[in-house]
């Protein structure tokens, strides 16, 4: 029995520009924005307006180095993970306390080709496969199950 569902899905424009660091112990972390936008009709039923709300990403590891590489300003992506609040004081003003709610992503994919020259966008990689280490089967090959 589960004690809880911690699970967000999200498909939306990567508003910034990807950004990767590297931890202390060299594990990369990509940070950036995601973009959702929600139509809903005014009091005016001829009229519509938008909303757009804003989401922290972070990604780690293999997830991370892939989404910096094919990733794109602009660029509609779908993102699945957890979500985690951390917490930290500020420096500059003793006793005030700033909290950030992040999407920790587990599951990625980019929903249209990368614009250079029509080509295809990256293949479709299930990052609990790449953190245990195992290796994706080869394209075409018959899975055991």
């Amino acid at each position: 029995m589960a004690y809880g569902l911690n699970r967000a899905q999200l498909i939306g424009r990567v508003g910034t520009d990807l950004e990767l660091k590297y931890t202390a112990n060299g594990i990369p972390v990509c940070n950036f924005r995601l973009a959702t936008t929600m139509r809903y009709k005014t009091q005016d039923a001829d009229a519509s307006t938008d909303r757009t709300e804003w989401h922290n990403i972070v990604a780690y590891r293999k997830a991370a180095e892939i989404i910096k590489q094919y990733g794109r300003k602009g660029g509609l992506m779908y993102i699945e993970g957890k979500l985690q609040t951390r917490s930290w004081d500020d420096k500059n003003h003793p006793g005030v306390k700033h909290y950030m709610t992040e999407i920790i992503v587990d599951d990625f994919m980019f929903l249209e080709p990368r614009g250079n020259g029509g080509a295809e966008p990256p293949p479709v990689v299930d990052t609990d496969d790449m953190e245990r280490g195992t290796p994706l089967p080869p394209e075409g090959e018959d899975l055991p199950f």
